[in-house]
């Protein structure tokens, strides 16, 4: 096979996703009151981000987690397959790849801007399917589940401010020394 058949950007950012997933797959002994400070959000703000095709943003990121997922399952839990509510859960997913896709010039304050919205998306969208035996129905139940949720949130912001920073800024980096990671569009430029 030849190096133009090998897209060596792509390869990195898969690279890249893999390696920053494998941390949330090899802390499996993490104390408990860090849970949510994960890579999940930034791996799914940076495959929106850097993918020039849109199915391989959606793709790559979701795969790579869904891989993850099971891992964790397996080992840390002792069973196959995923969770109850994993459905809603990759449906946040799926919209934090869609907030990184609407960053179109990476910089700290939009990056930060997405890994805030990000939290906040899932945060509103994961809590639609909280435990109806622990919280009241309707409106209230989830008003009580959102208010439960907000520790592993602020931990899901810490989590992806740091992943971020070293995901965007890791690549940007390396797009500085590497004009193979560009895209025709920045090299234009």
């Amino acid at each position: 096979m030849s190096l133009k058949k090998i897209n060596i950007r792509n390869s990195v950012l898969i690279l890249m996703i893999v390696l920053a997933t494998a941390t949330r797959v090899f802390s499996l002994g993490t104390i408990v009151s860090w849970a949510n400070f994960t890579p999940v959000g930034a791996v799914a703000l940076f495959g929106g981000a850097y993918f020039s095709d849109k199915w391989k943003a959606y793709l790559v990121p979701l795969a790579i987690l869904l891989m993850s997922d099971l891992l964790i399952n397996y080992f840390k839990y002792q069973h196959t397959g995923l969770y109850g509510n994993s459905v809603v859960v990759y449906i946040s997913f799926a919209a934090m790849v869609f907030i990184g896709s609407l960053i179109k010039k990476v910089n700290v304050a939009n990056v930060l801007m997405a890994s805030v919205g990000a939290v906040v998306v899932h945060w509103l969208i994961t809590d639609t399917t909280f435990n109806s035996t622990l919280y009241a129905g309707g409106l209230l139940g989830y008003m009580q589940s959102l208010t439960a949720a907000i520790p592993f949130e602020l931990k899901m912001i810490c989590g992806n401010i740091v992943f971020c920073a070293i995901l965007f800024g890791g690549f940007e980096l390396a797009k500085s020394k590497y004009t193979v990671l560009q895209t025709n569009k920045e090299l234009a430029v």
